[in-house]
C-alpha cells in the first residue's frame, strides 16, 4: 500500500472516529488537535530553516480576528472571510519578513516576540475594532455550500481537513527541491549561498507559508469557540508549538502531528492541577531535550531500525 492509499485510509478512519466514540469531550479534543496540528506544522517550517518565530501567536490571532470581523462587519461568506484572513496574514508576514529575516538567531526571536506582543496589545487597546480584553463574542458559525456548521462533529471534520492539507503540503514541500534548500539553510547556509541560491528569498517564502497556515488555523479556532479574545494568542502559543515539535520530532512533519496528539490533551487532563501545568511542561521539555532529542518519531524510527536491522529513513 503506497503513501496515498495509507493516507486516505487513515483520514477515513479519523473522520469516522467522533461518530463511533459519541463523546463531546473527545470530539472537542479532536478539534483542538486538528487545529494545533496545523499550527505545529507551521512552526516546523520555521524550525527547519533554523529559526524560532514568536510571531505565530499573533498570526493565529490575526487570522481569528480577521475572519470574524469580515463576517460580522462586512457580512462576507465564511469561505471568503477565512481565506481572505489567511492571505492578509501572509501579506503581513511578507512585509515584516523582509525586515526581520535579515537577522538570525536570538535577535530574530526577540524581534518576533516584540511583534507578537505589539499585535496582542493592539487587540486589547483598539476596543472599537477588536473589542478590548473582552474580545469579540458571538462570532458567526461557518456556512459551507448552504449548510451551517455548528456541531462539534462538523468542526472536527473541518479541523481534520485543515490538518490533512497542512500535513500533505508541508510533506510535499520537504520532498521537493525547495525542501532541500530549506533544510540546507539551517545545516550549511554558507554552502547554499556559494551555489548561487538566494537564501533570504527562500527564508521569506517559508516564513510566509508558515504564517498562512497559522492564519487559517486561527480563523477556524475563532469560529469554533465563537469568541475571539487577545489572551488566546500570546506568548504561550509559540512556546507550545515549539514544544510539540521537540516532543514529536523536528526532523519530519509527522513529528508535529505526534507532538500535537501528545500535548493538546494535557491541559484538559490536568484541569484539576492547573498550577502544576507549566512545571510539568518544563520537566517534559527538559527530558526530551536531554534524552530524546529526536522526539517520539525519532524513537519510533530507532526501534523500527533495531527490529528490521536497518536504519529507517526520515
Amino acid at each position: 500500500m503506497n503513501f496515498l492509499s495509507k493516507y486516505l485510509v487513515l483520514l477515513a478512519l479519523l473522520a469516522a472516529a467522533p461518530f463511533a466514540v459519541l463523546s463531546p469531550f473527545v470530539t472537542h479534543i479532536g478539534v483542538m488537535i486538528g487545529i494545533y496540528t496545523t499550527l505545529a506544522l507551521s512552526m516546523n517550517l520555521m524550525l527547519r530553516i533554523g529559526q524560532i518565530s514568536f510571531a505565530h501567536g499573533a498570526f493565529m490571532g490575526l487570522g481569528a480576528y480577521g475572519s470574524a470581523l469580515m463576517m460580522m462587519r462586512l457580512d462576507l461568506p465564511f469561505a471568503v472571510a477565512f481565506f481572505a484572513a489567511a492571505l492578509g496574514v501572509t501579506l503581513l508576514a511578507w512585509l515584516v519578513g523582509i525586515l526581520f529575516l535579515r537577522i538570525r538567531g536570538v535577535y530574530f526571536v526577540l524581534l518576533t516576540f516584540a511583534f507578537g506582543e505589539i499585535i496582542v496589545l493592539t487587540f486589547v487597546e483598539w476596543v472599537s475594532l477588536f473589542g478590548g480584553s473582552g474580545g469579540l463574542p458571538g462570532v458567526p458559525s461557518p456556512t459551507l455550500f448552504g449548510y451551517a456548521i455548528s456541531g462539534r462533529e462538523a468542526f472536527y471534520l473541518l479541523s481534520l481537513a485543515l490538518a490533512a492539507f497542512a500535513y500533505a503540503s508541508v510533506r510535499a514541500i520537504y520532498r521537493t527541491e525547495l525542501g532541500g534548500v530549506i533544510t540546507s539553510l539551517d545545516e550549511n547556509e554558507a554552502l547554499t549561498r556559494s551555489l548561487g541560491i538566494d537564501s533570504r528569498r527562500y527564508r521569506l517564502l517559508t516564513f510566509c507559508y508558515s504564517a498562512f497556515l497559522a492564519g487559517m488555523a486561527g480563523a477556524l479556532y475563532g469560529h469554533y469557540l465563537t469568541l475571539v479574545t487577545p489572551e488566546d494568542y500570546g506568548f504561550w502559543v509559540p512556546v507550545n508549538l515549539v514544544m510539540m515539535n521537540v516532543i514529536g520530532g523536528i526532523a519530519s512533519p509527522i513529528g508535529s502531528v505526534l507532538g500535537a496528539l501528545l500535548l493538546v490533551p494535557l491541559p484538559e487532563l490536568l484541569r484539576d492541577a492547573k498550577q502544576y501545568q507549566m512545571l510539568l511542561y518544563g520537566i517534559v521539555l527538559i527530558f526530551f531535550l536531554l534524552f530524546m532529542p529526536d522526539g517520539v518519531h525519532g524513537l519510533i524510527n530507532k526501534l523500527k531500525g533495531r527490529l528490521t536491522g536497518r536504519e529507517i529513513s526520515r
